[in-house]
């Protein structure tokens, strides 16, 4: 990775255990996040709005010490697609230059209620879809971080935040992570509210968030859901079942990144882990088109103010899109909604005897260039049928830039996915 600064980032369990043990101060957690921003964000440009100084006054005016919280203390980026009482909203569009401002998106009123202190918007592509802010991916700032949560995972790969949110549509999560080699986690569609977020298609929109490790994925995960925190258990590789599809929607995936998808299998079947093929029907070939389907249909809708009064301000892409949507018939999206309920069954019939399924998260390593985010294809399906996914980071490409595995669990199994996914990573990373 490229460095512009020498000290290891901190994670959010490092900062949890560091207050915790006074070996750090809030004001020491801010210090060392200015210092990655100064020397960073110049390159990176992973941000729209950052303001590390308001934190520090909000903690300074706290009555009561946040003491325990679960992300006391702990930095988050927020993706410019949610409101926050505090920096206004764009969207990534010209549409919404003078800034949106509003109260806290449900995602981000449970962060800061647990603690978590709001530094900034990261940069979204416009409306979460295909067009590009300024951000660079940190490993090489001549190629894309991927989007449309570009900032997000930018800025936690830089180590300007150890949290971010961010939200997927298509592979806006995974795919970034990916090209920027940092986990995410994609839950199941619906299982959080992505109240004062900007719609694009509910019918797949996802709340997310990217972090260094699966742990601080949990730790956001149980902050969210006002669960207790518990580090993730210690999976065993020699009792885990991982099911491989190797020739569903492989087409567009590099023949270098084939190379290491399989380097990888076999690592992991030498450590242990069951490794099997899965077949999937060939209906299930039809849902990349289905998705593209259901998101041109429901963002046409959601869209309509923009489309009908400020269209000259939407790009190309994005104008694209909503045509596509306002003709896609009615029949149409009906037929691929019924698709993807038919196939969550089918699917769910044919993995129930493993723990996880296991494929590429992007066709390979972050493309060159600034003008485009990379192609989304290995992300639709599952973003269309609503299953839990993760980025394990750890593989590298042929010019040592990063290539992610994508993990689908089973719904609501978030969790035990996330556990699985320190597990790869560890082994991956001892074996390379």
């Amino acid at each position: 990775m490229k460095t512009y600064y020498d000290s290891e980032p901190l994670t959010a369990l490092d900062i949890r255990h560091g207050l915790a043990q006074e070996r750090l101060t809030y004001d020491a957690v801010l210090d060392r996040i200015d210092a990655r921003v100064e020397s960073c964000e110049p390159h990176v440009k992973a941000w729209v709005a950052l303001d590390t100084g308001a934190a520090r006054a909000a903690l300074a005016k706290q009555a009561v010490p946040l003491g325990a919280s679960l992300l006391a203390g702990v930095p988050i980026g927020v993706k410019d697609i949610f409101t926050t009482s505090d920096f206004p909203t764009h969207y990534g569009s010209p549409i919404y230059a003078h800034g949106v401002m509003a109260g806290d998106a449900d995602c981000v009123a449970l962060a800061r209620a647990a603690g978590a202190l709001v530094i900034g918007k990261t940069v979204t592509t416009e409306f979460a879809y295909f067009k590009p802010g300024p951000t660079a991916n940190p490993h090489d700032v001549r190629r894309t971080p991927g989007g449309s949560s570009s900032g997000s995972a930018a800025a936690v790969a830089a180590g300007m935040t150890p949290l971010a949110f961010g939200s997927q549509t298509a592979g806006s999560l995974i795919r970034p992570a990916s090209y920027c080699g940092v986990f995410a986690l994609k839950p199941t569609h619906d299982a959080y509210s992505l109240g004062g977020a900007k719609a694009m298609a509910p019918s797949l929109d996802t709340l997310g968030w990217l972090a260094r490790s699966a742990d601080d994925l949990e730790l956001l995960r149980a902050a969210l859901t006002l669960e207790h925190f518990e580090a993730l258990p210690e999976a065993d590789g020699t009792a885990l079942r991982i099911a491989v599809l190797p020739g569903y929607e492989q087409e567009p995936i590099e023949a270098a990144a084939h190379a290491v998808f399989d380097d990888a299998l076999a690592l992991l079947s030498r450590a242990g882990v069951s490794i099997a093929p899965l077949d999937v029907p060939d209906e299930m070939h039809g849902l990349i088109d289905a998705q593209k389907a259901v998101q041109a249909y429901e963002a046409a809708q959601s869209f309509e103010s923009e489309w009908n009064g400020k269209r000259d301000l939407l790009s190309a892409p994005f104008a694209r899109l909503i045509s596509d949507g306002i003709a896609t018939a009615r029949d149409t999206y009906e037929a691929a909604r019924a698709l993807a309920a038919r196939s969550r069954i089918e699917f769910a019939a044919l993995t129930r005897n493993a723990d996880a399924v296991l494929t590429l998260a992007a066709p390979g390593e972050a493309p060159a260039g600034l003008d485009a985010t990379g192609d989304p294809v290995l992300s639709r399906s599952w973003t269309l049928l609503g299953l839990p996914c993760v980025n394990v980071p750890g593989l590298r490409g042929p010019n040592g830039l990063p290539i992610g595995l994508q993990l689908i669990g089973k719904p609501l199994q978030e969790r035990r996915l996330l556990a699985i996914a320190k597990l790869l990573n560890r082994l991956i990373e001892r074996g390379i």
